[in-house]
């Protein structure tokens, strides 16, 4: 077996000797040999392949206990393994995207801020389905709030109850643009806690929670769990939330395809939610507004049953935000009200004088 020293190793695959020496300690790249006077390494010339790949990994940011897993894989696996981290690497960035984007408009662009004279025209309607005994949804809109949470497990409709709940003071006061998310943040903490209270410290029982927040001219997004919101504008339909289920991680890791995720014995099981236990961190961003811009915010009885494109229909051909609701409960009935229902419509319009 050739072996070559610490330093030749190292310069041949792009690690630094200290880097080397804390993968030994790891046990995440052994060695070949160890002098028993000297304590010098010497690495076989064929681990060259297995420190590039630590090497690259590294490159991505990938944390040091999931290349040891992915070292232990086959090539195929590691390939899907590396394919899921990056997934999730881009989904957390096209937050951190979205929210970098609104601060350089934000602060560059000063002749836009907060000039147009908007406000929220909204509805919102809960339905307790066809099939289920009870209803533990729960949806709110007012003139600065909108939400929708879907409660779960035996305390679910407490559950979901208490996040709104949680939310309602942002209602009652005027959000500063620049500092929304903050102010959104802080309180999804408060609905934290209030979904801790009444759950027992389970995750056996919690809630999803979409809820938009106005400023006058910008509508700031909190999303966690598999409620929808979606955005009508200049006739095409928007969703601007994504599932943290796991049927949708699948789906964008590419492990299932749309066809086989209709089928999914699991479309429900969710990866993030307000629950007593841990509960994920949940999705912020900002949306300009527009005159003539529709939101919807919806549980997911109205999205698994209702297409998309049924959704699209409804929502652009019916004017008025109540009727609106209304026609989304009664569609997602019509398909068999497998499930609670909530909707919230809201329209952005121009002010009265």
């Amino acid at each position: 077996m050739r072996t070559l020293t610490i330093g030749a190793f190292a310069r041949a695959c792009r690690l630094s000797p200290k880097a080397l020496r804390l993968y030994d300690e790891l046990d995440l790249l052994r060695p070949a040999r160890v002098d028993p006077d000297t304590g010098y390494r010497h690495y076989a010339v064929e681990q060259l392949e297995q420190a590039r790949l630590v090497a690259w990994l590294r490159r991505l940011g990938m944390p040091l206990a999931r290349i040891r897993e992915i070292r232990a894989l086959d090539d195929p696996a590691a390939a899907r393994e590396i394919r899921a981290y990056w997934a999730r690497v881009e989904a957390e960035t096209a937050v951190r995207r979205d929210l970098a984007a609104f601060l350089v408009d934000h602060l560059s662009d000063t002749s836009r801020r907060d000039t147009a004279m908007l406000e929220l025209r909204y509805s919102a309607h809960s339905d307790r389905g066809l099939v289920r005994p009870a209803n533990q949804d729960t949806a709110y809109a007012g003139a600065r709030l909108l939400a929708v949470a879907d409660g779960f497990g035996t305390a679910g409709g407490p559950a979901s109850s208490a996040a709104v709940e949680a939310l309602k003071f942002l209602d009652t006061e005027e959000a500063p643009a620049g500092g929304v998310l903050n102010l959104l943040e802080d309180a999804v903490r408060g609905a934290s806690d209030a979904v801790r209270d009444v759950s027992d410290g389970t995750d056996e029982t919690g809630t999803t929670l979409t809820a938009l927040l106005w400023t006058g001219s910008r509508l700031a997004l909190v999303h966690i769990g598999d409620s929808r919101a979606y955005l009508l504008r200049d006739g095409g339909l928007f969703r601007i939330t994504h599932d943290h289920t796991v049927v949708q991680s699948l789906l964008d890791e590419g492990r299932l395809t749309p066809e086989e995720a209709l089928s999914h014995p699991q479309p429900a099981l969710l990866l993030k939610a307000l629950s007593g236990g841990s509960h994920g961190t949940p999705d912020l961003r900002l949306h300009d507004a527009r005159p003539g811009d529709r939101y919807l915010l919806c549980s997911d009885g109205l999205s698994t049953v209702v297409p998309d494109e049924d959704i699209h229909a409804l929502l652009g051909t019916t004017p008025a935000p109540d009727a609106a609701v209304h026609a989304l409960v009664s569609a997602a009935n019509g398909a068999g009200g497998p499930d609670n229902v909530s909707c919230v419509v809201a329209d952005v319009v121009e002010a009265a004088a």
